[in-house]
């Protein structure tokens, strides 16, 4: 089937065979589907959609387009981890070596910034001398001696998703349930984990903005992984508002370790330990979540996590001294600090405009290929709920480049609105997606 056949089908709204899939897939992993012609079929599958059978075919050619590693001979239970994205989302560089030292092997391949949301490969790669281009032999080596390793794919684990993830970040088709689910899956299925733990945003700086697009997605992957022999849960999780403080590369390093040492924002600090208490559940290394949470909380207050942490580090070849010492991080050579216009209290603060504002100032990529400033990004120094007076920092940006400040600066002052009343205490945790249903959800779809 010629690719213009494939992509006219999909414009017309046609369910495509198993074999266009293949023959799709196979296109994008040996270059016989131009870029532009992926980007058509990509746009296509937005503006269309994709069955679940469909979903499940793309995934299924996707994971198969490469290589799926072998874990079986590391002891116990493998656990994965991955967030659809969001912005200050730093999670994962902390749930992996939290939960290594809670006993749980924890194999994770991560991506590069898409869109307005980070990336966890960029935000580790600030991280001096870094490694995240690991091959399949160093990944496993890793994961067996230490029991956590944080890498990117490599040339040979769904390929096609590499390429794919790549064009959609700079061709606006990142929001798409099927696209996001098959990215998600293949490259879980294929790395090696044996239970998976999945954390859907939901919101205004998520890629489904309603509860109903979450639940969807996640009904979707727990599917698909369970169809796959992996029993995987999935949390629905608030992304109205930045997680944490900092959102930027290097700045989100340094909050993660302020995590690790028993300190940090409290909603991350809730998040991490949502899911690290799931994380040692599904790994059968505690037989309630009341005493998962004890492991994961002593963890954390104990520095077990940290020296994980730091040892991942030394193996993938990055600097330990960030570890003591974060002023070694990439550091902007400009700031600008945003005051309060008024007295009263933080009602909103947009995490879709943040996200827009911290790739304007270069912490994220504006085309395929753009380099990354490591070191550019926001500090929220007020969150909702917090009281201000007139004239007092809100916000800091981080920056290298004027111009850039210019272009920002008209989103983050959009972001953050000051009313005078406290916002409603809205739930971070929405709700809970599992292989024997849904619980917990608080939000009306």
């Amino acid at each position: 089937m010629r690719a213009v056949d494939t992509i006219r089908a999909k414009r017309d709204g046609d369910a495509l065979s198993r074999e266009a899939i293949e023959a799709f897939v196979t296109g994008v992993t040996d270059g016989s589907w131009p870029d532009y012609q992926a980007s058509a079929l990509l746009m296509a599958i937005v503006l269309k959609g994709m069955n679940p059978v469909e979903t499940a075919w793309l995934t299924d050619a996707m994971a198969r387009s490469g290589d799926r590693v072998d874990l079986s001979y590391i002891p116990g239970i493998k656990v994965g981890k991955h967030s659809t994205g969001g912005v200050g989302d730093k999670v994962s560089i902390i749930l992996a070596p939290l939960a290594a030292a809670c006993g749980v092997t924890v194999p994770k391949m991560s991506g590069r910034g898409l869109g307005h949301t980070g990336g966890t490969l960029d935000k580790l790669e600030s991280i001096p001398g870094f490694r995240v281009a690991l091959s399949l032999q160093e990944y496993v080596a890793q994961l067996t001696e230490i029991g956590c390793c944080l890498i990117g794919q490599t040339a040979t684990i769904a390929p096609a998703d590499k390429t794919l993830y790549a064009l959609r970040d700079v061709t606006g088709t990142v929001e798409s349930l099927p696209l996001i689910a098959s990215s998600v899956m293949s490259k879980k299925l294929a790395e090696g984990s044996g239970a998976l733990v999945l954390d859907v945003k939901c919101g205004r700086g998520a890629f489904m903005k309603r509860p109903a697009e979450a639940r969807a997605l996640a009904r979707s992957m727990v599917s698909i992984g369970t169809a796959s022999g992996v029993r995987t849960e999935c949390f629905i999780t608030r992304m109205d508002v930045p997680l944490g403080r900092a959102v930027g590369n290097a700045l989100e390093i340094t909050e993660c370790l302020e995590v690790l040492r028993g300190h940090g924002p409290v909603d991350l600090i809730e998040l991490v330990v949502r899911l690290g208490t799931r994380m040692v559940r599904l790994a059968e290394k505690a037989p309630t979540d009341e005493e998962a949470t004890a492991m994961v909380r002593q963890a954390l207050s104990s520095g077990a996590a940290l020296a994980k942490f730091t040892a991942m580090v030394v193996r993938q070849g990055g600097d330990p001294r960030v570890v003591d010492d974060p002023s070694r991080l990439p550091s902007a050579a400009l700031s600008h600090v945003m005051t309060a216009p008024r007295s009263g209290v933080v009602t909103a603060v947009d995490a879709l405009l943040v996200g827009r504002a911290a790739v304007a100032l270069g912490a994220g990529r504006d085309q395929k290929g753009d380099a990354v400033d490591l070191s550019a990004g926001l500090l929220l120094r007020k969150k909702p709920g917090e009281a201000v007076t007139a004239g007092e920092p809100v916000m800091e940006l981080r920056y290298n480049d004027p111009v850039r400040l210019a272009a920002a600066l008209p989103l983050v002052t959009q972001a953050m609105v000051i009313g005078d009343r406290p916002p409603a205490d809205e739930p971070l945790v929405l709700g809970w997606v599992h292989d024997r249903g849904e619980t917990m959800f608080v939000v009306s779809a």
